[in-house]
């Protein structure tokens, strides 16, 4: 292997949970587009929602069960009681308050409001002291200077439009949404509460994975349980048995590509995610998804850009960029420091078997001078 190769897989190595990580705000960008054609088609979002979880879960049971039947930790009352609890706040509750939000705002608006996500999850973190911040550092200035930017750049995204840009005419694809039943109370107390939920969610998330490491099986667990979930809560809202029924090739893609992609690679790349680098950097790319959404939303479906689109996104890549480095400093320096931490206890240890030997041939030297003398 020559040294070019052996120095890119060293840079993939490190990177790879930013690499995961931004391959999953890829993914969720192509589900956008399929769940608004899909909407078009009449699909119900709370029976779309029990449907995928359903998919997601039966797709990685299987592997959850081969490839972690002698690493998986037993499963005990309370450890189910807390995926329970995962799964209602992660699964039924925030995505069908999400979706229902569309209902009342403009998908624009809601993908937009998702980017606070990461700053209310840094604070969250913050307050449950999962995430050290070190204002005279620099590395903890930059992460904090990162959330706000982040937050800032999402809320100029939401609430500014600007000088609009004219649609491209040549578009490929053209999805025209119906049109939505405006309520700005309803809507966005909608958004915002799932948005807190979505938080708190990766909070929980983060002491649930050091409980129960087997990230597979957490997958399949949280799927299939928010799946009775949430198809208990769409009987409830829904009434009508044609809802449950697919009636369109556009809404089986959407749900098997939810199901497969978004329900099981993706959750299952944010647990490992979160093992490896916390809560914080698994939502610090959830802008990245709003900014990948509003430029495929232009050159693909011809849908009008906005300056405030614009200067949003770039206000949001600069926080996502500071709390990254902020990020990253802190890893290298923890690992400095339990470097130096391991050295200075191998030294220690060093010492104290040199001295314990250097004992041991004094003793030695003192009894052989005694039996000379004897």
């Amino acid at each position: 292997m020559s040294q070019r190769e052996s120095a890119f897989l060293l840079i993939c190595k490190k990177y790879k949970p930013h690499i995961l990580m931004a391959s999953v705000q890829g993914a969720v960008t192509l589900l956008y587009f399929l769940i608004e054609a899909s909407i078009n088609k009449g699909m119900n979002l709370h029976v779309f929602v029990t449907y995928r979880h359903a998919l997601g879960g039966i797709v990685v049971l299987p592997f959850a069960y081969v490839l972690e039947r002698k690493s998986r930790p037993k499963m005990t009352v309370a450890i189910f009681m807390e995926l329970f609890l995962l799964s209602l706040i992660g699964v039924s509750l925030t995505l069908n308050m999400y979706f229902a939000s569309l209902k009342y705002t403009s998908p624009s608006f809601v993908t937009s409001m998702v980017n606070t996500i990461s700053a209310l999850t840094f604070i969250i973190a913050v307050v449950l002291r999962l995430e050290a911040v070190d204002i005279k550092n620099p590395r903890g200035v930059a992460k904090i200077l990162g959330t706000l930017l982040s937050l800032a750049g999402a809320l100029t995204m939401a609430l500014y439009k600007g000088h609009a840009i004219p649609n491209l005419k040549a578009a490929p694809i053209l999805i025209r949404g119906q049109s939505a039943h405006t309520n700005w109370i309803k809507g966005p107390i909608l958004t915002v509460a799932s948005c807190i939920s979505w938080s708190v969610f990766y909070i929980v998330q983060a002491f649930t994975v050091k409980k129960y490491p087997a990230q597979l099986s957490l997958t399949a667990w949280i799927n299939c349980i928010g799946a009775v979930q949430s198809a208990a809560f769409a009987v409830i809202v829904e009434h009508k048995l044609h809802a449950w029924f697919i009636t369109s090739r556009i809404e089986l893609y959407c749900i098997l590509y939810a199901g497969i992609v978004s329900c099981g690679l993706s959750i299952f790349v944010q647990f490992w995610a979160m093992d490896q680098k916390g809560p914080v950097f698994v939502t610090m790319f959830n802008p990245l998804g709003t900014v990948l959404v509003s430029v495929l939303a232009y050159l693909v479906m011809g849908e009008q850009l906005h300056m405030g689109s614009i200067l949003g996104g770039v206000i949001v890549i600069m926080g996502l960029y500071l709390l990254l480095w902020g990020k990253e400093k802190d890893q290298d320096y923890k690992s400095r420091q339990l470097s130096s931490s391991t050295y200075e206890q191998n030294e220690s240890r060093t010492q104290i078997e040199t001295s314990r030997q250097t004992e041991k041939l004094s003793s030695e030297q003192d009894i052989a001078a005694n039996d000379e003398i004897l």
